[in-house]
């Protein structure tokens, strides 16, 4: 299952509005015979490629998949039915589909004699490249990972407005990476006047790359003519609104599922106040400041008891810089 998870970072970005899925499939003696991820919209699923590439192996074998398989024809056949006409034996996969269209291929594989195992490194799996699909499958609409960078004592920038950089190149090429991924980049108005940001995915070289997301300005005001986010390098959309819910409502008529909200502060505090924040991924570097805008502005939260908590998933390191991804939780509870 972790080298399906791996084969699935691979495509995760080039699969969207579908899920970011990989299969594994195991000859009968064990050995691995063939591994495949989804490819792009309109072309085979995970299941196949990876049957494609085992051939005859396949047969009496085991395929680990991360989501279970599908039972229903879409763009594809089913991918039940190619597991079963390749004679796999046993199929394991990590979480079950929550779309009631192709819910359900566990129980058409145990009816035609497969071995079905389910949940196996759900947690992994379900934290991965395949998070903001299960979360658009569960409830229609757009996952939201608001990133920020901010010092130790939560400074976004300097007292007189300078902000580069408070990341270090290790987490600022970290974050170009995770844009590579996401359908769309939001922000507001306020930060495309105060930093004229491009928001674009860029390579090694500093030259934009082919695929790019879509940038969404949120904010009733116009753009300046010379903005860089009108620059034509990417897809620009200016949302006249300050309204976190309709952002996400016309986003989701867009097919958009992962969305990166990079800012700014009065924004992510708009989107947590909606309770339109799904995962926060926070760069804090070791530095001090005193003074300047704080990375979060005001998200409805008047005394300590209302404090919006979070349940901590990954503390790690990014360069010099601590990187911590955490999960809302939901008022009244803590997350599932």
């Amino acid at each position: 299952m972790l080298r399906a998870l791996a084969a699935s970072a691979e495509v995760h970005g080039t699969t969207s509005p579908n899920p970011p899925v990989a299969c594994v499939v195991l000859d009968a003696a064990g050995e691995v015979a063939g591994v495949g991820a989804t490819r792009p919209p309109g072309g085979p699923h995970a299941e196949v490629v990876a049957l494609r590439e085992a051939g005859a192996r396949a047969g009496g074998g085991t395929a680990v998949v991360t989501l279970e398989p599908c039972s229903h024809h879409g763009r594809t056949p089913p991918c039940t039915d190619a597991l079963i006409a390749a004679g796999v034996r046993r199929v394991v996969y990590g979480v079950a589909d929550p779309s009631p269209p192709a819910a359900g291929g566990a129980e058409v594989l145990r009816a035609a004699g497969v071995e079905v195992l389910g949940g196996v490194a759900a947690t992994e799996v379900a934290r991965g490249p395949l998070r903001a699909w299960l979360h658009t499958a569960r409830t229609g609409l757009p996952h939201v990972t608001w990133k920020f960078a901010a010092t130790l004592d939560g400074r976004s920038a300097a007292a007189d407005g300078t902000s580069q950089w408070i990341s270090s190149p290790a987490s600022r090429a970290e974050v170009h990476r995770l844009r590579r991924t996401v359908d769309a980049i939001v922000v507001g108005r306020g930060t495309v006047l105060a930093d004229d940001p491009w928001l674009t995915v860029r390579g090694e070289g500093g030259a934009p790359l082919d695929r790019q997301p879509l940038r969404v300005v949120v904010g009733t005001g116009d753009l300046p003519a010379g903005a860089r986010v009108r620059d034509g390098a990417a897809p620009t959309l200016h949302l006249r609104t300050r309204d976190p819910r309709e952002v996400l409502a016309v986003l989701a008529e867009r097919d958009m599922v992962d969305v990166l909200l990079e800012g700014g502060p009065r924004l992510a505090g708009a989107f947590l106040a909606a309770g339109c924040v799904h995962r926060v991924l926070g760069y804090l570097a070791p530095k001090l400041l005193g003074a300047g805008p704080a990375a979060l502005a005001d998200a409805g939260v008047a005394t300590v008891t209302e404090a919006l908590c979070l349940d901590l998933e990954e503390v790690t390191m990014s360069g010099p810089d601590v990187r911590i991804s955490a999960v809302p939780v939901p008022r009244g509870g803590r997350t599932a």
